[in-house]
This record gives C-alpha cells, sequence and structure tokens, in this order.
C-alpha cells in the first residue's frame, strides 16, 4: 500500500499562484494530479512519468506545471495564472508498473489505483 497525503491547497484571486504538493509514503513510478469540483466528475490535470514526461490537458497547458522529487517521494504541481475556472478538490493519484518496466505510459488516461484525500483550491475573482 502507498499513502498520499496532499498540501498546499487554498484561496487565491484570479491570476495568482499556488504551488500543490504530494509526499507519497514510499517511491511510486506513476503520478499525476485530478481534480474534482462540486457536482462534478473527477478529472485528469496532469501526469509525470518515471523519466520526468508530463502531459497536461489542454485547460492547464502554458499554466501549470508537474514535477516530482523522487528523493523525495513528492509530487508537485505548480499552478501559475489561476482563473476561477480551476476551483476544485486537487487530489494526487499514483500507481505502480510491473517489474522491468520502465515507463508508465498512457499520461493521464492511465489507470491509478491510490489516491490522498485531495487539497481544495478557491480561485476568486
Amino acid at each position: 500500500q502507498v499513502r498520499l497525503m496532499e498540501s498546499g491547497g487554498g484561496s487565491v484571486q484570479a491570476g495568482g499562484s499556488l504551488r500543490l504538493s504530494c509526499e507519497a509514503s514510499r517511491y511510486i513510478p506513476c503520478m499525476a494530479w485530478f481534480r474534482q469540483a462540486p457536482g462534478q466528475q473527477r478529472v485528469p490535470v496532469a501526469s509525470i512519468d518515471t523519466d520526468g514526461a508530463a502531459a497536461y490537458v489542454d485547460p492547464v497547458k502554458g499554466r501549470f506545471t508537474i514535477s516530482r522529487d523522487d528523493a523525495k517521494n513528492t509530487l508537485y504541481l505548480q499552478m501559475d495564472s489561476l482563473q476561477v475556472e480551476d476551483s476544485a478538490m486537487y487530489f494526487c493519484g499514483a500507481d505502480m508498473i510491473p517489474p522491468g518496466v520502465r515507463f508508465c505510459g498512457g499520461g493521464t488516461s492511465r489507470p491509478f489505483n491510490f489516491w490522498g484525500q485531495g487539497t481544495q483550491v478557491t480561485v476568486s475573482s
């Protein structure tokens, strides 16, 4: 089992920035950020592979940056130029890969079987 703990959420005005963190209880290769607005389904935001290759959904491209520090078992999401539409609960998702497999693949479309409790992001106009 892997435990994930998100932090860094808060309330900001439109145009502002936040940096989210997700600390894992141990190294886990496949990691991603998802978000869920009230009354809506959880949707992917960005993913990062074992080699640092990142994938983003269109609404956040050019504004959000996903990164990881494997020495700290921590995933980050730098969010700039925040918009009211970015308001949501942000979740960290993670998953394993079989031994001998180097890359996760699939970007944000692959399944993630481990989840954190989420951190709330509220952007006001």
